[in-house]
Formats: C-alpha cells, sequence, structure tokens
C-alpha cells in the first residue's frame, strides 16, 4: 500500500476500524457491488425507536476490498452511528472523504460505495417494516 496517498485517519481506518463485523439480528442489511472494480460491501443496522424516530443504535460493516474500501466503510459508521434514519440518509461520499482527509480522485468510488449501500440497508429496514 503506497503510504504517500492516503491520509494517516484513512491509514488508520483501514489498519484498525472500529465498525468491521456483522449485526447477527440486524434490522436492515445492504449489500452492493461495485462492478468496476469489484469491492463489496456490506452493511448491517440496528435501529431503536427515540422521539418517534428510527435512530442508529448499531452499526457495522462487512467490505471485501482496497484499502480506501474498508477506510469509507468504516467512516460511514463512525458518521452514522447514533443519528437518525434521515440524518444518515444525508451523508454523502464528500463527507466521507472529507472526515478522512480527502481520499484520492481514483478513490472517490469508495466513498460513492459507501453511500450507496448505506442507502441499500435503509431500504431493507424499511422493507421489513412494511412487511410486519
Amino acid at each position: 500500500m503506497d503510504n504517500t496517498s492516503y491520509s494517516k485517519k484513512t491509514i488508520r481506518h483501514f489498519m484498525n476500524p472500529k465498525h468491521m463485523g456483522d449485526i447477527e439480528d440486524a434490522d436492515g442489511v445492504g449489500k452492493v457491488t461495485n462492478p468496476s472494480c469489484g469491492d463489496v460491501m456490506k452493511i448491517f443496522l440496528k435501529v431503536e425507536e427515540k422521539d418517534g424516530e428510527k435512530v442508529i443504535e448499531d452499526i457495522k460493516f462487512r467490505t471485501l476490498g482496497c484499502a480506501a474500501a474498508i477506510s469509507t466503510s468504516d467512516m460511514m459508521c463512525e458518521l452514522a452511528k447514533g443519528k437518525s434514519i434521515n440524518q444518515a440518509l444525508k451523508i454523502t461520499y464528500e463527507d466521507i472523504s472529507d472526515e478522512l482527509g480527502d481520499l484520492p480522485p481514483i478513490k472517490k468510488h469508495c466513498g460513492q460505495l459507501a453511500e450507496k449501500t448505506l442507502k441499500a440497508a435503509v431500504e431493507d429496514l424499511n422493507k421489513k417494516n412494511e412487511e410486519e
């Protein structure tokens, strides 16, 4: 891995991700594959009702991909945890990149993948809620 192209914060999230893992009884699960690079990202959500809103109590990820894919997955989880679903859906790949200290332009798609995967997990959550 070429350390010169990644910020120290990106490397830290790659080497020691805080949110890697599964949630066995997840309320929502999203899985998205980037067809151009082959990265696969999966996000698990556990939510609870607080003041009439669904809030992300726990969020984890499993990512098969490069350092940037793993770092953006972890940062997405960090940014979304504790937020309402509506607040979390406003997180963009630019927010993720900014928090990591700017990803190299060639790795912008990793942040976009994290954004899409969170949205897929929320869609799954909403689908399950409609079925109940």
